[in-house]
């Protein structure tokens, strides 16, 4: 196993094209790490550098201590998942795990070993790993079918036992799960966390699904624009969003964002976003010595309560308000209610025992502590 560092590298294409922008992250020995970002963040071609797919623009690609800006791919040590299987239609899924290992084993190519001991012993040890491989993942009782005999998610698990045997340094996952239908999506993400905690192989998983990216990841690094913007546990990044971007790419549904104005100071500081949506900032928040200070205000949906329900926020009328409830989905054990309220819409995540029906005026309350402060220019958070 090795972990994997940039060293404030980018990736141009063409003139002025930069698709990754001075990248510098420490992936940990045995990690897994999930990219995550909107289409053309960045994150598959940083993954495609790992992989050597792509070279380097500027700055220092290291694999364990190894640095590898210029070491062909097939001397890498990694193996890759793509989205898209790449499985060979003709051979039967025995091969198509075993494959790498037949071209080149132990240092030689397979067909050069003339000793018949050794060719023995060889393909002992390849039939040996296939079949470790395949009883991981439960697909034994599948190596003897074709790719076109398999449903997506056994083709999937195909690719990721060609990836196993190879008892490589990293695992490189590009998207490995988007052409599964919801379930099995589920399902395998399971199967991909179990995995990497039996093998304990550093992973980079590629991916722009944010649940993905929550579920799996030991920490999570996102990237806009080729800039990475936060990188670290999931529920930090989720409950301390460094910027405007993060906390509103990260959580679903996303965070309501309103432009307000931090008024009063001190001890008597509110932020403010319109008559009927102001809000006291909790004791000692850098905001409050902020008078007059454009700022944006985020308020995640599950911060909001139905005033008429028991729950474990106390309502005062410093963070409550009123809201016409405009739509609501149910969803099982809560509703997402959408919300019109002093001049915004706002979006509700709202426990089942809920009474409110559509187009009823209601008032709610807020988690004041679960206030989000950003800078209306920089874009970062205060707090």
């Amino acid at each position: 196993m090795a972990g994997v560092t940039f060293r404030n590298v980018s990736k141009v294409f063409g003139q002025n094209v930069r698709a990754v922008n001075q990248l510098d992250l420490d992936i940990r020995d045995g990690e897994f790490m999930v990219l995550v970002g909107p289409s053309g963040c960045g994150k598959t071609t940083a993954l495609r550098m790992i992989a050597g797919l792509e070279e380097a623009t500027d700055g220092d690609l290291l694999i364990g201590d190894r640095r590898v800006n210029d070491v062909p791919p097939k001397d890498r040590d990694i193996a890759m998942v793509f989205q898209n299987y790449a499985l060979y239609p003709h051979m039967t899924v025995y091969e198509n795990i075993s494959f790498g290992l037949r071209l080149r084993e132990l240092g030689g190519f397979f067909w050069q070993i003339t000793n018949p001991g050794e060719a023995k012993k060889i393909k002992t040890s390849i039939d040996q790993r296939v079949q470790d491989a395949a009883k991981m993942l439960g697909i034994q009782h599948l190596l003897q079918r074709r790719p076109k005999e398999l449903s997506g998610g056994q083709r999937q698990r195909v690719a990721l036992g060609r990836a196993i045997v190879r008892k490589p340094k990293v695992f490189l996952m590009d998207e490995p799960l988007s052409n599964l239908d919801a379930k099995l999506r589920i399902q395998t993400r399971g199967e991909l966390i179990r995995l990497h905690r039996d093998l304990g192989i550093t992973t980079i998983y590629v991916t722009h699904d944010q649940i993905e990216a929550m579920t799996m990841g030991q920490r999570i690094a996102i990237m806009s624009d080729g800039v990475l913007q936060q990188c670290d546990h999931p529920e930090k990044v989720y409950n301390e969003p460094a910027n405007l971007f993060v906390a509103t790419f990260i959580g679903a549904p996303p965070m309501n964002i309103m432009d307000a104005e931090i008024v009063g100071s001190g001890d008597t500081a509110w932020v403010k976003a319109s008559e009927g949506m102001k809000f006291p900032l909790p004791a000692g928040h850098p905001a409050a010595q902020m008078t007059g200070k454009k700022v944006h205000l985020g308020i995640r949906p599950e911060a909001i309560f139905d005033v008429g329900m028991n729950n474990p926020i106390a309502t005062t009328e410093s963070n409550t308000f009123e809201a016409n409830v405009d739509v609501i989905e149910p969803l099982g054990p809560e509703y997402t209610m959408y919300l019109k309220a002093g001049g915004y819409d706002l979006l509700a995540t709202i426990d089942h025992g809920s009474k409110l029906k559509p187009l009823e005026n209601a008032k709610f309350c807020v988690n004041l502590e679960a206030l989000h402060i950003f800078d209306a220019e920089t874009k970062l958070a205060i707090r």
